[in-house]
């Protein structure tokens, strides 16, 4: 029996039963392996990591896609960095207020494997004719990009080691507030605080610089072992992280949306933070 075993952490490993192998690859840029598990569906791996799994990855990419569009309300222009599975891009195109969609993935080879290996992630949305695909370093991108450019952007980036790094620093998200149009909003990946809380700090202290509302909300994913998964979050309007409950079902209606994990009421709940990870956040800078 093969099994795939991820050590994300020194002290801690999971693994995966390896039911069926689909694609194993080492691309220019990192190792990409696209199996199948009994319980999860197909899972693809980057460099020895678990980005994402049929089971339970519309729990991940409902959360970070809905919550800043429709905390935005009038969004129309989206960038998605990262994402070459494509479920995020399924996700952005479902709303059909909006009006061009940017994603920049810094590895075609990911993109086309997931097509093939994948394709309910994607579900088509890569036909979609709101979307400019560019193949390219994200923060290449970030920092030749017109200001003021876009409402939304989402970094769904890999973990901040080999390509996903440079999307953690502070470069990165003062590029992406300068390209963000007045009342935007930015969200990020940033990991499961219970294992990775320095990292939370830190991306509090980089993005913090830059963003006058600098926070954070989570989802708790099944697969990225240890409990709520962190999104982070960047606008200069604080009121984009307390739209009314009522406003927010409102949107969600004339977006027409059919969700399976996200609501309205889990959308504000999700801002209301665990006190020790709150506690840590709070004394970052003393």
């Amino acid at each position: 029996m093969k099994e795939f075993q991820e050590t994300l952490y020194d002290s801690i490993a999971q693994c995966f039963r390896i039911d069926k192998m689909y694609f194993e690859h080492k691309t220019e840029h990192q190792h990409l392996m696209i199996f199948h598990n009994a319980f999860l569906g197909r899972v693809m791996t980057l460099d020895g990591i678990v980005q994402t799994t049929e089971k339970d990855e519309f729990i991940y990419h409902e959360m970070m896609a809905h919550v800043p569009i429709l905390a935005h309300g009038h969004a129309r222009r989206v960038l998605i960095i990262g994402g070459g599975d494509g479920a995020m891009l399924r996700e952005v195109s479902r709303h059909r207020a909006i009006e061009s969609i940017v994603m920049v993935e810094i590895d075609a080879e990911v993109i086309e494997m997931a097509k093939q290996h994948l394709p309910r992630h994607s579900a088509g949305a890569f036909t979609d004719p709101r979307l400019q695909l560019v193949i390219s370093d994200g923060m290449e991108f970030v920092r030749g990009a017109e200001s003021g450019q876009f409402d939304v952007i989402i970094s769904d980036s890999t973990d901040p080691i080999g390509p996903g790094e440079v999307l953690f620093s502070e470069d990165f998200y003062g590029q992406c507030k300068r390209i963000l149009a007045p009342g935007g909003v930015m969200a990020t990946q940033n990991g499961v605080p219970f294992f990775q809380l320095d990292e939370l700090i830190q991306t509090r202290e980089r993005m913090g610089r830059h963003f006058a509302d600098q926070s954070f909300y989570s989802a708790a994913v099944p697969t990225y072992y240890g409990g709520i998964m962190a999104f982070g979050w960047g606008s200069d309007d604080p009121g984009l992280r307390q739209v009314d409950e009522q406003t927010l079902q409102q949107r969600f209606r004339e977006a027409g949306l059919e969700t399976r994990y996200y609501t309205p009421q889990i959308h504000r709940a999700s801002f209301a933070l665990p006190a020790w990870v709150q506690d840590a956040l709070d004394g970052y800078g003393q």
